[in-house]
């Protein structure tokens, strides 16, 4: 890993890789299995059959999420590893034209041209694909695809997350397994937001907000359906 100059203050950018596929299984995973449940509640099942509705969604969403992160995921570093060989195929078949690629794109940045030339040619020199991954590809370490760490990320942060209201629901009343499902929810919706909005480096109040209102309608709208048809969705 390059060293940096600020490493006791390092850049949360570093962290985008597992921070998406984190937030985005908490998220799914606390709003799915709760809106599964205000819907089953509110077509008035049995306790039982709201529980194992809950359980269903949990393992199943839990498997899911990780399919999906890593078939995605696995897409896209396929996706980058054929750019990165095309690049070192072109540094084969025209090392000149692609040093001359390399000094115009630092010329677009703002570089004159003697000095863009100049660095070109030193970092040509140094390591002429990693030069050309990392500023014509855009790729750095800490972005490249990692699929089995999305997968993980995002399968364990659904399941702890989903848990959350599958438990509410199994220690609330009969008579108030939704209200107290919603509530629930919602608390943790804002935890959500502020644990994301922490690790991230952002505003705690815009991300807890917009976490809270998303979850919040799709409650709402599953609650709906549920009442509406008298069914299990």
């Amino acid at each position: 890993m390059a060293p940096s100059a600020h490493s006791d203050d390092p850049h949360l950018v570093n962290r985008v890789g597992w921070l998406r596929a984190a937030v985005m299984g908490a998220n799914d995973g606390i709003v799915s299995v709760a809106s599964l449940i205000v819907g089953v509640a509110a077509a008035e099942p049995s306790p039982r059959a709201i529980l194992i509705a809950g359980a269903a969604g949990l393992a199943a969403g839990a498997m899911s999420m990780a399919a999906g992160e890593y078939v995605s995921v696995s897409s896209q570093a396929d996706l980058e590893a054929a750019d990165i060989e095309r690049e070192r195929q072109a540094l084969i078949d025209n090392p000149e034209g692609e040093e001359a690629e390399l000094a115009d794109i630092y010329i677009e940045r703002g570089l004159s041209e003697a000095t863009a030339r100049q660095v070109a040619r030193e970092l040509t020199q140094h390591d002429a694909l990693g030069a050309h991954v990392r500023d014509e590809l855009g790729l750095t370490e800490h972005q490249t695809a990692q699929p089995l760490i999305a997968a993980g990320a995002s399968a364990v942060t659904f399941s702890m997350f989903a848990a959350i209201p599958l438990i509410a629901a199994a220690l609330a009343p009969v008579a108030l397994i939704i209200p107290v499902v919603v509530i629930v929810t919602l608390i943790a919706l804002v935890g959500l937001g502020a644990l994301g909005a922490t690790a991230g480096g952002a505003a705690i109040v815009p991300a807890a907000t917009r976490v809270v209102f998303w979850g919040g309608l799709a409650m709402a709208v599953t609650a709906g359906v549920g009442r509406l048809f008298g069914i299990a969705v």
